[in-house]
């Protein structure tokens, strides 16, 4: 497998980024061509969420994602993948890379310049909720639990589920995570703690260095910014946080970045916004040092979320994301001037049956034409509750 030595990616990437300022960029009033919608994942009896596609030094693809669930909200989630050698034509058969005694939810997975994968994910015990209202009216029911939404056999093995840890250990099991592979996907690291998390995990800057915007989910101040690795992802430590809008609730209303360096070195981090002011809006914080300061946020005149943010070979930027209101489905927006301004959307995908969709993340292949992955629920065919697949758009860039 190739490695990439830091030094080298570094001198590279700031090579490609002084050519990319001296050089004007393509116009950005570019239209999508879509040349192939499809789903990708092979178990419709699961309901599959929240990917994150990657594609490798050597033009291999990955995508990782929350796998082996019943439901958007449930306790069996684990981190699966998938790998596919041939631009997204085929995949291979899911592995399991992760299964923590709680649900595992989302996936981020990314490439560093030395050649690890990174995986990330973070535990959740947001299925107690629905398991307690489940368990209260299964108690009060004379003829046992019949409800159509927990059927007896369900809450029965949620519960079974839930009970393999006692309540202290399901808390000490909340957390924000990464696991890691030096040997291309083969064998994975232990979990290791990265303080925050984001859908799509952390990016590499040209520096060498990686980072990681997002939120902290189990402490008390949940507050978002990014933290940094200097040893390929092994440890993390919090670098800074990005100041609020004035009027703003962090805790509750900001949430899942997702970071891009620009090639004028400028680092780009988009919020998931639920503030009164520009409710379901992306915003954007900017930081020209490294990611040592941030611009507060700031609406960017886009509503949907939450984003992907990739830089093209030519120097622009992609910002993709779901939209969750009509027509649903999932957009695409380009910036040529490193983030400053967004152009018009691009639609990937409008043929959603609602807003349990979208976490689209983009890669650009050797040819030049794009790949999107992204989750969308299914038509619900009763007595058969919805699941969600994984879908893809491949796509090209039309001036």
């Amino acid at each position: 497998m190739p490695r990439h030595p830091a030094s080298l990616y570094a001198k590279a990437t700031l090579a490609l980024a002084l050519l990319s300022i001296s050089t004007p960029f393509p116009t950005s009033a570019a239209t999508a061509e879509v040349l192939e919608i499809k789903t990708i994942s092979w178990q419709p009896e699961l309901y599959h969420g929240w990917p994150t596609l990657v594609r490798r030094t050597n033009g291999d693809l990955w995508v990782s994602w929350s796998g082996g669930r019943e439901s958007h909200v449930c306790p069996f989630g684990q981190v699966h993948s998938m790998l596919s050698r041939d631009d997204g034509h085929t995949w291979s058969w899911p592995r399991i890379l992760l299964d923590s005694p709680i649900d595992d939810r989302d996936s981020g997975i990314a490439e560093t310049a030395k050649g690890s994968l990174l995986v990330t994910t973070f535990t959740s015990l947001a299925y107690e909720d629905s398991l307690k209202k489940a368990l209260q009216l299964a108690e009060h029911t004379d003829k046992g639990w019949i409800h159509k939404s927990m059927p007896a056999a369900q809450l029965a093995r949620w519960q079974a589920v839930h009970e393999r840890l006692d309540d202290r250990a399901r808390q000490a099991e909340l957390g924000q995570w990464l696991i890691r592979s030096t040997d291309g996907g083969i064998t994975w690291s232990a979990r290791i703690p990265t303080l925050v998390n984001s859908p799509h995990g952390p990016i590499q800057l040209r520096d060498g260095r990686l980072l990681y915007a997002g939120k902290e989910l189990w402490n008390k101040e949940r507050r978002i910014g990014v933290c940094e690795s200097l040893d390929d992802g092994q440890t993390w430590r919090w670098l800074a946080e990005i100041p609020a809008r004035p009027g703003d609730d962090v805790r509750n209303s900001y949430h899942e970045l997702h970071a891009v360096e620009a090639a004028d070195g400028t680092i780009l981090a988009q919020i998931r916004n639920h503030n009164q002011a520009n409710a379901g809006e992306t915003l954007q914080s900017e930081s020209s040092d490294g990611g040592k300061t941030w611009t507060q946020p700031h609406p960017i005149g886009v509503w949907g979320l939450p984003s992907h943010l990739l830089r093209l070979r030519d120097g622009r930027l992609l910002m993709t994301y779901g939209h969750r209101r009509p027509p649903y489905g999932n957009q695409a927006r380009l910036s040529a001037d490193h983030g400053k301004t967004w152009g018009h959307p691009m639609i990937l995908s409008a043929d959603g049956t609602g807003g349990d969709l979208g976490y689209p993340s983009s890669v650009e292949l050797g040819d030049g034409t794009l790949l999107t992955v992204w989750y969308e629920n299914s038509i619900r065919t009763e007595p058969q509750p919805t699941r969600a697949v994984l879908r893809q758009a491949h796509w090209k860039l039309v001036p």
